[in-house]
């Protein structure tokens, strides 16, 4: 199957799915074309028990799309540039502290809280993992998928301050979940000794070289846009930093997350206020707007879609079931020792803590960085995890959101 087979069923799926969320069921886009996505892989594995030869087509389609390439390596650059496009870098340099914090030790520390839990709980249930592989496990579900997030917060009613914290916190956070990920993922597979200076260098390299090639580059096609006045073009230098620059930190070994966070930020502050006219900003917030809904729908049916490939069992899913709490226990800690440290210097919202901590949603970042674990039992085991917890995050904390917030805030 064809490339262009391949995106015109999914976006063929996306639009039905779409449809029928929004005149029958009337979910938040992600939420509900997720969920019936997910209803549809399970229609497909029970039809199976009458016309096998149903689900092994949709398997095989499945295996023509590499999950792991098709959102780290080519979605999350659309998606992130344009969270980043509306975000006001005036709010996000008022919270600053909490959201550099948040993003940096929060990961770390969250990291290792979940794989040292799972290390022991696979422990108690016969199953001897190494713990660099539960710290490898702790990594993936750290950070907080700023797809998933962004989705929700469109309807969330979140008081404005909260909103930057987690707004800020998403885009910057998986960014830095992919590095410590790649960092533990080189000692598990024997490619790094797992020095400091090693590790040093590959954040170095990565964190901060995605951060520069972002401003350098977005410094640039903001100079481009002031020096023209012709929509068509303009949106046409926004689309070619995006992928331009994503390729090029893919081919460096930079952080395209990163570098996409600060260009889109750069593009939508500097470059909307001082390099467009009201015709060009118009159309340039629609077009990204549209490629953002797009994209999520097309990211949310394949996490649906997915299940179909996975090799569940229910002991894996029982695994992934105790697991929800634990994660959410570490989020919990990560979330309330920085806000504690900070807040002799600094003013939170009411509720700030459990907001944060129910709001920490994981979403297909997650799942990609699953499946990019070596093939072997520990891949088998954390990839059903790990989309055990996708999925009650998305369905059950992104439904819940909304309520808790009114609840802490009132």
């Amino acid at each position: 199957m064809g490339i262009f087979d391949i995106a015109a069923c999914l976006i063929t799926l996306a639009a039905l799915f779409g449809y029928v969320n929004l005149r029958f069921i009337k979910l938040p886009t992600t939420i509900g074309v997720m969920l019936i996505s997910l209803c549809f892989s399970l229609g497909l594995v029970l039809l199976s028990f009458i016309n096998p030869a149903i689900v092994e087509t949709g398997k095989q389609f499945m295996e023509n799309i590499d999950f792991n390439e098709a959102v780290l390596d080519c979605m999350l650059s659309f998606l992130l540039f344009a969270g980043a496009l509306h975000v006001d870098i005036n709010d996000l340099a008022n919270q600053k502290r909490v959201i550099a914090v948040l993003a940096s030790v929060g990961v770390v520390l969250s990291t290792f809280i979940v794989g040292t839990i799972i290390y022991f709980l696979l422990g108690a249930f016969g199953i001897e993992f190494s713990y660099i592989y539960c710290l490898l496990f702790g990594a993936l579900v750290s950070p907080t998928d700023p797809v998933a997030v962004l989705g929700i917060l469109k309807t969330a009613g979140v008081p404005k301050s909260l909103e930057t914290k987690i707004t800020g916190e998403s885009l910057f956070n998986d960014g830095v979940g992919v590095v410590v990920f790649l960092a533990i993922l080189g000692i598990a597979t024997g490619k790094s000794d797992g020095s400091f200076g090693d590790i040093a260098h590959l954040f170095l390299m990565e964190a901060g070289g995605g951060v520069v090639l972002g401003a350098v580059f977005g410094a640039l096609a903001y100079y481009l846009l002031k020096t023209i006045d012709n929509y068509q073009v303009e949106v046409l230098v926004t689309l070619s930093l995006v992928m331009g620059v994503y390729s090029l930190a893919l081919a460096w070994h930079m952080s395209g997350p990163l570098a996409m966070v600060v260009a889109g930020l750069m593009i939508g502050n500097h470059g909307r206020r001082l390099a467009m006219s009201d015709t060009t900003r118009d159309h340039l917030d629609k077009f990204w707007e549209l490629i953002d809904e797009v994209f999520n729908a097309i990211l949310f049916v394949l996490i649906g879609l997915e299940f179909l490939v996975l090799s569940i069992t229910g002991h894996n899913v029982l695994l992934g079931i105790i697991a929800i709490p634990i994660v959410l226990l570490a989020r919990l800690t990560a979330v309330s020792i920085p806000i504690a440290a900070l807040k002799p210097f600094q003013t939170f919202t009411k509720g700030v803590i459990p907001i944060l901590t129910w709001g920490g949603l994981r979403g297909g970042i997650s799942v990609a960085l699953a499946l990019a674990i070596p093939a072997g039992p520990e891949r088998e085991v954390f990839l059903t995890m790990t989309y055990v917890i996708v999925i009650f995050s998305i369905a059950v904390q992104g439904l819940t959101l909304k309520p808790l917030i009114k609840k802490v805030t009132s």
